[in-house]
């Protein structure tokens, strides 16, 4: 089958405007060209040759050199082979060009008479060319797809972790459509990664973070999110030169997108205060990054190596008088003023659930009135074991043992120091530890619980970042 120079220059043009390479298209047709005309001769077995001088398409039919022809249009007799002047061995393989009544009537009649006795190039039809032609097209623009996708995911798969400014286009399914690099590619933001309650038009200009690269998308490979944590910590790098230039580094971030943000910020150098360096003159770093969030609140906490430190820095606005820590169960329980509660916890929880994330510690709030009364009551507790009694149970709180639990586990010998003698200190840890597990009902006299002064439900507005 003999083509026109339009396939060759539409490959030329191809590979220009789509940067693709010329052997891959050719082979890519030549491949598809074959399977096609394998599907109307499936008896036959059929290469496609692309000529790149001339821009030819041209078929051959394979032919076995064998001793004894049994598929007459897959072998040829060593006799036959000779008879068409072709010097072949026993196992050699022959291609011989199939020419199309359609394009080359002459030719094709002519190779038909010139090998009477070959019968696989008797059958000389004339609708495959069209079939060829239009499987190219096809075969060309798939590839041309698939190329320009592996283009595109080349070009912006380092673009992971990055922002990426975009304009809205459209919406399809719940999903947004935006305008990447100035038109020369689309994003999608999916339904989960936009921030509830964020009202966006065609049109408006958003900043992302991009989440991922996806080659195997059936859209827009580029996936971003105004979700993720990195937005708030490309947003600040991008603001405040001390974190690009690596003097101050956000440690942890925590985040409720739309609501409030905590970050954990360190500096390398002494004379740089890393929450100030943050925050900017009279505010301007932080607010330019709020702004770019539509208003959602921001914390910035100093990051301290301390875990204690560490923690009632990022339960701020709110102060801690106490902390109590518990590594078995990486718990902490802070204890603040009375008026202070409901500030330390945040509306509906959220302070203290952003300070959990942000530290990775599990943090237990609790007023002073409230920890007074939890006291009196577990020295109550302590006070009814038969050989303890309220003076020696005063004694034991001072010292660290301050419930059932702590008495349970405590050491005999240093324990008699407190009470008499090991055989004493053995039946009180025998007798906390059957009342701390239920086995024994202490009859226990509990102080009258005290009003706690100032403090509100978890409900109560936090104060502003």
């Amino acid at each position: 089958m003999e083509e026109t120079n339009v396939l060759k220059n539409v490959i030329d043009q191809v590979c220009r405007e789509k940067n693709i390479a010329k052997d891959v298209l050719v082979d890519t047709v030549e491949q598809a060209v074959a399977t096609a005309a394998k599907r109307v001769f499936p008896e036959r077995d059929i290469e496609a040759v692309f000529d790149t001088d001339t821009g030819s398409l041209n078929l051959f039919q394979v032919l076995y050199v064998v001793d004894n022809v049994e598929l007459p249009m897959r072998e040829i007799s060593l006799e036959q082979a000779g008879r068409a002047g072709e010097e072949a061995e026993v196992g050699d393989e022959l291609l011989f060009q199939i020419f199309y009544l359609e394009k080359d009537k002459k030719r094709a009649l002519e190779q038909a008479k010139t090998y009477p006795e070959i019968e696989a190039l008797q059958v000389v039809d004339s609708s495959f060319g069209r079939i060829a032609a239009q499987t190219a097209k096809q075969v060309i623009i798939q590839r041309v797809r698939e190329a320009e996708r592996e283009n595109l995911f080349k070009q912006y798969e380092h673009k992971r972790g990055e922002l990426m400014t975009g304009i809205v286009r459209r919406f399809e399914r719940g999903s947004i459509v935006v305008e990447v690099d100035n038109g020369r590619a689309e994003a999608i933001l999916p339904a989960r990664d936009q921030v509830p309650r964020e009202s966006l038009r065609p049109g408006d200009r958003i900043v992302a973070y991009v989440k991922d690269v996806d080659k195997s998308a059936r859209g827009p490979q580029i996936i971003l999110s105004r979700t993720h944590r990195g937005l708030v910590e490309k947003l600040f790098e991008h603001e405040v030169p001390e974190i690009f230039e690596g003097i101050v580094r956000i440690e942890a971030c925590a985040r409720e997108p739309g609501a409030r943000s905590k970050i954990a910020v360190s500096s390398k150098d002494r004379d740089v205060d890393p929450v100030g360096a943050c925050v900017g003159m009279r505010g301007a770093r932080v607010q330019a990054v709020v702004q770019e969030l539509r208003g959602e609140k921001i914390d910035i906490v100093p990051f301290n190596d301390d875990p204690a430190r560490f923690v009632c820095n990022a339960i701020q606005p709110a102060q801690v008088a106490r902390v109590l820590i518990d590594t078995e169960r990486h718990t902490m329980e802070l204890v603040v003023p009375d008026d202070k509660l409901s500030l330390a916890i945040g509306k509906k929880g959220q302070n203290v659930r952003l300070a959990s994330r942000l530290t990775g510690w599990r943090i237990d709030i609790y007023s002073q009135t409230k920890i007074r009364h939890l006291e009196r009551r577990n020295q109550a507790e302590m006070a009814a074991i038969p050989q303890v009694g309220d003076d020696i149970a005063a004694v034991l709180f001072e010292n660290d043992w301050r419930s059932l639990r702590d008495l349970a586990v405590a050491d005999a010998e240093e324990l008699a120091g407190y009470v008499g003698s090991v055989e004493a200190a053995e039946t009180i840890i025998d007798t906390a530890n059957d009342a701390a597990s239920g086995k024994l009902q202490l009859d226990v006299v509990y102080p009258p619980e005290e009003p706690e002064e100032g403090a509100s439900d978890e409900s109560a507005q936090e104060e502003p970042a």
